[in-house]
């Protein structure tokens, strides 16, 4: 079914972003895989190619438009390139709402030209080791000093972690229990008593550097609390609905290109001297596929096309989230079923697309919490 969704400057972008992968990204995207880390230089070619902060005013050397199918081109695109490392989607789709909805006009003018241009690269660090999707076990925390924030602990899986200059943490400020004593501060590279643990070893996305963050009496100057005190909540919530479309939109990109590479695949290998396209149970498979990947991505595209107009619901973004990622994680095994033996070879694309997708299930929020959102909203 013809995509309904984008309009001619839309396909111009795409235009756009394939000619920056083939000359800034996939040249040097083994090495960064070999590495663990991209390298600062290719933010930067992103900056001066326009993919950063799509979202920010113009005024701040943003693209100045907020709507959302110019970062669903993006996101597709890059997956289908299979370059998650440079991870703009991170930069632009989750980090960029916290800082021109929330940063006040100082903090705007300070961080947000340097978030454009490449040369201030963003985390945001919520996770801990003993709190993943649970808020309410968040246990770093920061003490009011008066003129600034004396801050403590430490938090995990941390995308970005080891190139972020700016980090967006996730902490406790009051003593009391629960999700709504949680506060968002700012932590810039070289703050005494920041420190930055290992790259961790993941089983994908290699190129995408995952950290541990460590705060030992950080002084976090007042004027970086992003947002309300105690209000972290509330933003982490208002945002999460993006994130997750974010997530989805990938997944679903994703599956339509791991069938596509699998259908002409399938095409050219021979088995008992016949092409395997020609087997009952191949066409069978793939013909599943392609109906599955065709009805997710009608909902997917309504999706983008309610965020573009400020009309999605956390409920939806939920369903499109755990749908689409649950989707992606069964055509990335099929597909690599179909390829036999050379699927699980890493030089094919089928076998990366299996390890590095395999995240999307559990970031963003995992599939089960996914559920419990929707279940709570039906059942209250």
């Amino acid at each position: 079914m013809k995509r309904q969704i984008f309009a001619p400057e839309h396909d111009a972008f795409r235009d756009t972003v394939r000619a920056f992968l083939d000359r800034e990204v996939l040249p040097h995207y083994a090495q960064w895989e070999k590495d663990g880390i991209v390298s600062r230089e290719a933010w930067r070619a992103a900056g001066k190619q326009g993919l950063l902060g799509l979202a920010v005013p113009e005024e701040y050397g943003g693209g100045g438009t907020p709507d959302f199918r110019y970062a669903a081109v993006l996101a597709e695109e890059f997956t289908r390139a299979g370059a998650p490392g440079l991870a703009l989607g991170l930069h632009n789709d989750i980090i960029g709402p916290y800082l021109t909805g929330l940063a006040t006009d100082e903090q705007r003018r300070r961080w947000l030209p340097g978030f454009c241009d490449g040369s201030l690269i963003t985390a945001i660090a919520m996770t801990e080791p003993g709190a993943g999707s649970d808020l309410q076990g968040i246990r770093t925390h920061a003490e009011d000093r008066g003129d600034h924030w004396v801050l403590n602990g430490s938090k995990t899986f941390i995308s970005n972690g080891i190139l972020a200059d700016l980090v967006i943490v996730v902490a406790r400020t009051t003593p009391e229990g629960g999700a709504h004593g949680l506060s968002l501060l700012v932590v810039e590279r070289g703050t005494d008593g920041f420190e930055r643990g290992r790259n961790l070893d993941k089983i994908g996305q290699k190129a995408q550097d995952t950290a541990e963050l460590f705060f030992h009496d950080v002084r976090v100057p007042k004027e970086n609390l992003l947002g309300e005190l105690n209000g972290a909540f509330l933003h982490l919530m208002t945002n999460l609905a993006q994130e997750r479309l974010s997530i989805a939109v990938s997944a679903i990109a994703a599956a339509e290109h791991l069938l596509e590479i699998t259908t002409e695949y399938v095409k050219e290998r021979e088995a008992f001297g016949r092409p395997l396209a020609t087997k009952q149970h191949i066409r069978f498979e793939v013909a599943e596929m392609a109906t599955e990947c065709a009805v997710t991505r009608t909902f997917l595209d309504r999706c983008i096309e309610d965020h573009s107009n400020g009309e999605l619901d956390a409920v939806h973004a939920s369903m499109a989230k755990w749908w689409a990622t649950e989707l992606q994680k069964r055509v990335a095994d099929r597909c690599l079923q179909l390829h036999g033996g050379y699927g699980y070879m890493s030089e094919y694309p089928v076998a990366r697309a299996f390890t590095d997708g395999r995240i999307q299930t559990i970031y963003g929020g995992t599939t089960e919490i996914m559920k419990e959102i929707i279940g709570r909203s039906l059942l209250g």
